[in-house]
């Protein structure tokens, strides 16, 4: 099995993240007026917007089954799957911790608020249900490939029965991964689902990278059943339902936003995957590299994480276009920065997590 590294998923990692701080930045500051859905910049704005977050659930998906796989086969299998068990409680810590709001507490005052969900408790436990399903799978990939495929269908499809699910019963802390009454921004569902699609392209990625002629019929796979998916998908679940008289395939027709976005992420892989030689820049790379830091530097910047003083409280939703394009790629450009030269590595969180864990085994 080859060891090169497939630069295209830091290059896609590295754009979804920009566009996520791009996006947060304009949308939290940009005043409400000069949102224009007729207009051709405002739309193409909202379509990058709208595919941020797919795509990196599932270049989540795909850069962790990889290395999990890759890992398997050179012996470190235990190992990798214990680092995926630490990086997802640590994802989920720190995705509570930045909510958490000191001063009220120094005060006294305390809210359920800082218990919502958001992008890092949803990945942190997309991984370790994919590190769970890989241990009772590990004999045979294949089954973990296919039940990675069948498990993304059937969470896509089946969106229409959870969608507006209600755990009146169920305590906050569970419920919120499940439902947003709360005030929830991500849940466990359907999002799982990309992870899912993610983990099964990896699985394809690891058996064929060696082919010939893999990296033509990959992008060209990719770039066609993304369009399908796109174009057609809907088409597909109505003839379903016409056939079957199944409700839930004419309400997944007419609310198809799930299946719409990963045909998206399928065509940005393509086209990735075909630049890849053009893109594969030490700084591009790079920045796919830092996404974990880069997105807490962010938080703490837009939304006054921890000290509730952020750019969102200073300013509200007060800029113009011009000045939230400049404003935003201003704060691209400081928060890359200082995630370069000021923040810790991801390895250095790590072995203090191992030293916590070491010292409670002991004790």
């Amino acid at each position: 099995m080859s060891t090169n590294r497939l630069y295209f998923i830091d290059a896609v990692r590295a754009f979804a993240i920009l566009m996520m701080l791009q996006g947060h930045f304009i949308d939290s500051l940009m005043d409400v007026s000069y949102r224009d859905d007729s207009n051709l910049t405002f739309q193409c704005w909202e379509y990058f917007r709208g595919i941020t977050a797919p795509t990196f659930f599932t270049i989540s998906g795909l850069i962790f089954s990889y290395l999990l796989i890759k890992a398997k086969h050179t012996g470190s299998a235990e190992k990798r799957m214990r680092k995926g068990l630490i990086r997802g409680l640590m994802l989920i810590g720190i995705g509570y911790a930045l909510r958490i709001p000191i001063f009220e507490w120094l005060i006294g005052e305390f809210r359920d608020y800082f218990l919502v969900i958001d992008v890092l408790q949803c990945i942190g436990l997309s991984l370790i249900l994919i590190v769970t399903i890989y241990k009772l799978t590990f004999k045979k990939t294949l089954i973990f490939s296919i039940l990675m495929l069948l498990l993304g269908i059937v969470i896509f499809v089946t969106a229409p029965l959870y969608r507006f699910l209600e755990l009146k019963d169920i305590p906050i802390v569970f419920a919120n991964y499940l439902n947003k009454a709360n005030g929830s921004i991500f849940t466990i569902l359907p999002w799982f689902g990309y992870i899912c699609f993610g983990a099964f392209i990896a699985t394809l990625f690891y058996r064929y990278l060696e082919h010939p002629r893999f990296k033509t019929a990959t992008v060209s796979g990719f770039f066609i059943i993304g369009m399908l998916l796109i174009h057609k998908s809907s088409w597909l679940f109505m003839k379903l339902y016409f056939w079957s008289d199944i409700q839930l395939f004419s309400d997944v027709a007419n609310f198809n936003y799930l299946f719409t976005r990963l045909g998206n992420v399928l065509v940005l892989f393509s086209l990735f995957y075909l630049a890849e030689q053009y893109i594969k820049q030490p700084l591009i790379l790079k920045i796919g590299q830092k996404t974990l830091s880069i997105y807490v530097i962010h938080f703490i910047v837009i939304y006054g994480s921890l000290t509730g003083i952020g750019l969102y409280q200073i300013i509200g939703k007060t800029l113009n276009p011009w000045q939230a394009i400049i404003g935003a790629i201003i704060f691209l450009t400081s928060v890359c920065f200082i995630s370069f030269y000021y923040v810790r590595t991801n390895a250095f969180v790590y072995s203090g997590i191992r030293k916590i864990i070491n010292k409670i085994k002991r004790i």
